[in-house]
């Protein structure tokens, strides 16, 4: 059999070299053949979909960064720089490269992908000296593993309404969207959804679009976040140190503005939940303080590693928000109607597994937080003790919780006792967080 195998490789290669196809080109098919099988498992792939680079506010070039992923056992990533894609010709002086990432950023970029790829103006040390920006249609050829390691391009809408930043990422973009605004912020994210969805129309290309960390400058109340119904994603967790994730003594956390925003949707405006989301939003890639790789991204269940195939698992809620802790398997039975985790453990670690939810009677009335001033702000604590309340609490590596029949939702969030490497707050542990289930017979009309 061996013979023969032999044999045919080798006639396989002569043809090959007859018709001008090198024998290289034949190995790489017969892998192809060994690598993508016909019918793929369910498998979870890792990706972050809210990074930046030197085309907006980042300190790295986009390759770098991408390198960074890749090399990390990332499978996917979106650079959402602000209100640009990275496409086109694009210089940037090299005095700005070196303040924003330090005097040995260009060296760096050099020794990785070497001085035939750099491309660079002027004579150094010049006020002329710039460097080209490369775009993800040239660079991606460099960092692309098939099967392992996917671009996609995003942008990062950043918008302001009534002096508050509005900003949602748009993830597998295809053309640039500039921030429509809106008179209230509700109304700028429902533009900048409209058009997104345009778009995705328009082009017959899927685009997720999720708004980015609700407490940055408090832009977004829970009320906020259950009133553009149409919108389905937002951000459970940063890894940006100023986004107020924990919240304040008068601002809730994210956490708790997840919770009234879908106790909202489901019980008053019988809308489906929002899911939660986990990203970097990282800027900094050279060990100062700041926003950095590494601390918040999403695991998807898909059989393939392209653009479509995880958007399409992501809209359907086949996914998790992590900021360390794996998980083996997610599941929700509905004909049992149980909601199971089960955790990859890790040697001396120590997993909690808790329950939240909001139950059908509790959460209908809504009470203003009065702050410093005696003025109200927008309602985020309605019903303290009955919205996202803990329904119940499990230690170990795998956890279940059936449903009642009596709540609106249920999630699930693991909590390790294992310190995140790189917080981006005080006493961090690595966390991951479940979507919401059993909603969908409180929103049938």
């Amino acid at each position: 059999m061996l013979t023969r195998m032999c044999r045919f490789r080798c006639s396989r290669a002569i043809l090959a070299t007859m018709t001008g196809i090198t024998i290289c080109s034949i190995a790489s098919l017969l892998a192809a053949d060994e690598v993508i099988p016909a019918d793929p498992p369910l498998r979870w792939w890792k990706g972050n979909i809210h990074t930046h680079s030197f085309w907006s506010d980042g300190n790295d070039f986009p390759e770098m960064i991408a390198e960074w992923y890749r090399t990390r056992n990332y499978n996917f990533l979106a650079l959402s720089d602000h209100n640009v894609l990275s496409e086109g010709e694009r210089w940037m002086p090299y005095s700005q490269i070196e303040k924003r990432g330090g005097p040995d950023v260009l060296n760096k970029y050099r020794r990785r992908f070497g001085s035939h790829w750099i491309e660079t103006r002027g004579h150094a040390e010049t006020p002329t000296f710039a460097v080209r920006l490369k775009p993800l249609n040239e660079y991606r050829a460099l960092v692309e593993e098939r099967g392992k390691f996917i671009m996609i391009q995003g942008e990062e809408i950043t918008d302001r309404s009534q002096g508050k930043p509005v900003h949602l990422n748009a993830t597998n973009i295809k053309e640039l969207i500039a921030p429509l605004g809106g008179q209230t912020v509700q109304d700028a994210i429902r533009n900048n959804l409209r058009a997104v969805q345009q778009q995705a129309d328009r082009t017959g290309r899927p685009i997720l679009l999720h708004i980015n960390h609700p407490n940055f400058g408090f832009a977004l109340t829970a009320e906020d976040l259950a009133a553009v119904v149409e919108e389905r994603f937002f951000e459970v967790y940063n890894g940006h140190p100023s986004v107020e994730h924990l919240g304040t003594d008068e601002r809730p956390g994210v956490e708790r503005l997840w919770d009234v925003a879908n106790t909202l949707r489901i019980a008053q405006l019988a809308a489906p939940p929002l899911y939660g989301v986990g990203t970097d939003d990282s800027h900094e890639y050279h060990g100062r303080p700041g926003s950095h790789p590494g601390r918040g991204w999403i695991m998807v269940r898909a059989r393939h590693l392209t653009p479509e195939s995880l958007l399409r698992a992501i809209n359907a809620g086949e996914f998790y928000a992590s900021s360390g802790v794996t998980l083996e398997d997610v599941a929700f039975d509905e004909a049992e109607q149980t909601l199971s985790v089960a955790i990859e453990a890790q040697p001396g670690v120590e997993y909690r597994t808790v329950f939240i939810g909001t139950l059908i009677d509790g959460g209908r009335e809504s009470a203003a937080t009065i702050g410093k001033d005696e003025k109200p702000i927008a309602a985020a604590n309605p019903s303290a003790a009955d919205v996202g309340r803990t329904l119940k609490s499990v230690n170990g590596p795998a956890a279940a919780y059936t449903l009642t029949g009596q709540e609106l939702y249920v999630r699930a969030v693991v909590t390790s006792t294992r310190p995140v490497a790189d917080p981006s707050f005080a006493d961090q542990k690595e966390q991951a967080w479940t979507q919401p289930v059993g909603w969908s017979k409180h929103i049938e009309q």
